[in-house]
């Protein structure tokens, strides 16, 4: 796919494809219901965090994400042939492991908002954010038990908490190396690619391959969709690297040149970093050690970008590895509205705008 300059030209989009419309409704209940316990202020603090209530835990018009990953996982169960009812605690647990780790990420990023309001720690303190986030990985664990009691073999659910188990000790170990390359100026391609396989692409591997096996007793499929959802990883945080540099700051909220301020090991920055010669190599190191990056720096690290063509490489990128991901799904038998419906979902990812 010919690398794209710009948004527009990529044909970027914030609209959700129907898939998401299709699964919402059943998926947000669930997790309201499971969170619905009054018996101790956390829960206040985890419904706020969905978006639910507001600090006063106020019931508020909902603003909730995108629901990737229980997506997925529902797809996929339905995709081989199983009932989307019986994937849902699967995909509530999803949900909720992904929302454990947003909470720690606002923690040890600082991160003031999210979603345009306060995050747990700004308003309850790191404390309480920490122990809030902790019981939400429990509660995660709990709603996935249920798999047995929807009808699930004892088998196939046992599989299945251990796809989950493996996924969220790969996602924080790349949480840890997220961390442990802050700083550093030596970080290659290749470091950057297996941090974010575990970090990013561990939950969304793991949410179509524990579709595919709720839906279906076949371990082949479930290994291509897990293999579809590795690549799906890479598509969409590469995405979430290019918006963080060059998105727009109506759509996503943060001003282009974002994540260049934060000096985060992106694509962008990585990939310049490798490319750039030179005087841009000097002034990339130059600008990577100072204590804060100002305006005038970021101008010169998006100039420096533009020589290199980070934004085509990057795009370019995304896009193999959306060819990966549908190639994977390419053996699976699947009903042409299925498959129709996985390739517009991996359209969305590779061009979406926030």
């Amino acid at each position: 796919m010919t690398p794209s300059p710009n948004l527009e030209a990529e044909g970027a989009t914030a609209s959700l494809p129907d898939l998401f419309q299709r699964y919402r409704p059943g998926i947000a209940q669930a997790m309201r219901d499971e969170l619905a316990q009054d018996n101790v202020g956390l829960y206040d603090m985890l419904r706020y965090y969905m978006g639910w209530v507001d600090e006063q835990g106020r019931p508020r018009p909902a603003m909730e994400g995108k629901g990737l990953r229980p997506t997925l996982c529902l797809f996929a169960c339905e995709a081989v042939g199983g009932a989307a009812e019986f994937a849902l605690p699967a995909a509530v647990a999803l949900e909720f492991i992904h929302n454990f780790s947003l909470i720690h990420d606002d923690i040890q990023d600082l991160d003031e908002t999210r979603h345009g309001r306060k995050t747990l720690w700004a308003v309850w303190g790191m404390p309480k954010a920490l122990v809030a986030g902790n019981a939400l990985r429990i509660v995660a664990d709990q709603v996935l038990h249920k798999l047995v009691a929807g009808g699930l073999e004892h088998k196939r659910a046992l599989v299945a908490v251990g796809l989950l188990t493996e996924a969220y000790l790969e996602m924080i170990e790349g949480q840890y190396l997220d961390l442990s390359f802050e700083g550093r100026h030596d970080i290659g391609m290749d470091d950057y690619l297996e941090m974010i396989s575990r970090k990013t692409g561990a939950l969304i591997r793991c949410s179509l391959a524990l579709g595919a096996v709720i839906g279906a007793d076949d371990p082949i499929t479930a290994t291509a969709f897990r293999d579809c959802g590795a690549a799906l990883g890479y598509v969409f945080q590469i995405r979430d690297d290019i918006l963080g540099v060059w998105g727009d700051e109506e759509t996503t909220g943060k001003p282009v040149g974002a994540d260049i301020r934060r000096k985060k090991n992106s694509y962008p920055v990585v990939f310049a970093m490798e490319r750039s010669k030179g005087q841009d190599s000097e002034t990339l190191n130059r600008i990577y050690q100072t204590e804060q990056v100002d305006e005038p720096d970021v101008a010169s690290v998006l100039e420096i970008m533009e020589r290199v063509d980070v934004r085509g490489h990057a795009h370019e990128s995304a896009a193999a590895y959306a060819d990966v991901a549908l190639e994977s799904l390419r053996s699976v038998e699947m009903s042409p509205q299925a498959r129709g419906e996985i390739e517009g979902l991996t359209r969305f990812l590779l061009v979406r705008a926030r």
